[in-house]
């Protein structure tokens, strides 16, 4: 029976900032950038992009791990962790504004955990920073050792591992190296780690009902750290035989996870996932030296216990274990200001908030472009009831979505989508020149970027401006249907470009890929636009049922067994389905008016 978790918070759209907020002030080395809502920043007290002398190490990802990404903002390890929503990759303006508080001309790395939404907002604010004149590295970390591969593009997930990378950057980066070598350290770091996760039970959401999926007397092994499916349900075993399969897993010669053989000296990390005790944390490292040593031949050189990267309140472990040499120890060993590194903390108490930094320039539009007070023509008013339409849909498909989401995902796809569809129908009211499609196009990619984090969001952001782009290469103001289908298969070939997914990836793409093919047939064979776009709207629902039969090979459903998938469609799919249906039968209800 699914019942509404017990969590001590306010509003759980809140959470992250409240959390921020007890996070300074309980400890003076850290501030927040203090600007505008989305943008969710920690820093050092004592760094300044301006003036500050050596590399920047700036991690983050998703809210709900803590203390990572935060709590390991510090001297000699993060100079910056970027929150976003809870399991959500923070948004692309929260890392530009990261990345231009605290880095100064040696540059910056970038630790990023290999999840699609993490890759695509980091790698775009990357590109955007490098544009800025600022020098930019990335390293992404991809440690988990339950799934074998192939996993499609997705790739195995970054998990507690990235703790060990980041300590290993910023003491490389505290003792004045170029950004070069501290990159190729923090690469080796990452190449040297294997992780797996181990979990009782499954995590529940802020203002989220709690999930019963395992059941009692069940445990899971391989599930993610956001509550994805893992690799197999089993029977709860002792911490014995949980420990030594875990062992198994991560240092099989058949998977080649990591390059540690016998002999070698490692170093382990037992991670609690939030609701594990402290006792049962240290059972397992009490478990866990010995077989290292005498079943795997190993030299435990150090080990590491406590949480450092959970999954809100998921009860288990994750057992990480890296290869380490002289150098490798001695950078983990070099003292750190980090607050939830195994050390203390103390100095002054400075100003808990500062600004957020401005880009170098910023371009803004004029109030004539933005402003309303224009009448509507007749493009505009078809394009004010296709808008409004398509977000409704998705409004009201919002509870659905998320139930197809936690069978396959983490559950939040229709929140996600709800908030880019508000704050679309909020922006409209206020901004959107509907009587320019192009520059409302760019718009709506706008209002998305402001509030839609993860993948879909970048996603969506990506599809409008490619769209914006092509509808731009019109010189009339009046944009035809052919220019409609232009400008959907050009920003269809962006999100296939920069997101890697293609037909049958189980994306929204198996929506959109054969409704813009019918729609562009239907309109170069001279049919009425209104009902070119209704009958291509049919192919993208047909497109979007069909992934039920698909394996992915694209995000977190990647690592969901077909069993799970066959089950529901593909939420993203649906979503796209929904709302451009909604349009197509707007425009025509619009035509078909007296």
């Amino acid at each position: 029976m699914a019942f509404q978790s017990k969590k001590l918070i306010n509003n759980p759209n809140d959470v992250v900032t409240e959390l921020i907020e007890g996070l300074v002030e309980t400890y003076p080395g850290l501030e927040y950038l203090d600007g505008f809502p989305e943008v969710r920043v920690v820093l050092r007290a004592d760094v300044s992009g301006a003036t500050y002398d050596k590399v920047a190490v700036i991690s983050g990802g998703g809210s709900g791990h803590e203390p990572a990404h935060a709590g390991f903002v510090g001297e000699g390890m993060l100079t910056a962790a970027i929150c976003g929503d809870v399991f959500t990759a923070p948004p692309v303006d929260s890392i530009l504004a990261g990345i231009r508080a605290v880095t100064g001309p040696m540059g910056c790395l970038l630790i990023v955990k290999n999840y699609t939404g993490d890759r695509l907002n980091f790698g775009l604010a990357a590109e955007q920073a490098k544009s800025e004149g600022y020098k930019v590295e990335t390293v992404i970390v991809g440690d988990d050792c339950a799934l074998p591969p192939p996993r499609g593009i997705a790739g195995r997930r970054g998990l507690a591992g990235t703790i060990l990378v980041h300590k290993v950057a910023g003491a490389a980066a505290a003792v004045g190296l170029p950004l070069a070598d501290v990159a190729s350290e923090a690469t080796r770091a990452s190449e040297m780690v294997g992780t797996m996760v181990v979990a009782l039970s499954v995590c529940t959401l802020p203002g989220q009902v709690t999930s019963d999926r395992l059941g009692p007397g069940k445990m899971e092994l391989g599930l993610g750290i956001h509550g994805e499916p893992g690799a197999a349900v089993v029977d709860i075993q002792p911490v014995d035989v949980v420990v030594s399969h875990v062992l198994n897993q991560i240092l099989s010669s058949e998977t080649n996870y990591v390059p540690i053989t016998r002999g070698n000296a490692v170093v382990l990390m037992i991670n609690g996932l939030g609701a594990t005790p402290a006792m049962e944390l240290m059972i397992a490292a009490g478990k866990a030296v010995p077989k290292l040593q005498l079943e795997f031949g190993l030299a435990v050189e150090r080990v590491y216990t406590g949480s450092f990267m959970t999954s809100l309140d998921m009860a288990g472990f994750s057992i990480s274990i890296m290869k380490a040499d002289e150098p490798l120890l001695h950078r983990l060993d070099a003292s750190t200001k980090a607050p939830h590194w195994p050390v203390g903390t103390a100095g002054n108490r400075p100003p808990a908030k500062i600004p957020v930094p401005l880009p170098p320039s910023r371009s803004t539009k004029s109030e004539e472009t933005l402003n309303r007070s224009e009448q509507l023509n007749q493009q505009g008013r078809i394009l004010e009831m296709a808008i409004e339409a398509a977000a409704n849909a998705i409004i009201d498909l919002r509870d659905k979505l998320n139930e197809w989401d936690g069978k396959v995902g983490d559950g939040d796809c229709g929140s996600t989508m709800h908030r880019g569809a508000t704050a679309i129908l909020d922006d409209m009211k206020k901004c959107y020149p509907l009587n320019d499609a192009a520059e409302t196009v760019n718009e709506i990619g706008s209002s998305i970027g402001r509030v839609m984090g993860g993948t879909s969001g970048i996603i969506y952001n990506i599809f409008c401006k490619a769209a914006y782009a092509k509808l731009k290469e019109n010189s009339d103001s009046s944009v035809t249907a052919k220019h409609w289908a232009e400008a959907l298969d050009a920003a269809i070939s962006a999100v296939s470009k920069y997101g890697g997914a293609n037909a049958g990836y189980r994306t929204l793409l198996d929506a959109l890929i054969p409704a813009s093919a019918v729609l562009t047939e239907r309109i170069s064979a001279g049919e009425d636009p209104s009902t070119a776009f209704v009958l291509s709207s049919e192919i993208a629902l047909e497109g979007a049922e069909s992934t039920k039969h698909m394996q992915a090979q694209a995000g977190r459903s990647t690592y969901v067994s077909a069993e799970h998938l066959s089950s529901v469609p593909d939420p993203g799919a649906m979503a796209a389905a929904a709302w451009y249906r909604a349009a197509a039968l707007a425009v025509k209800d619009k035509h078909q008016a007296p």
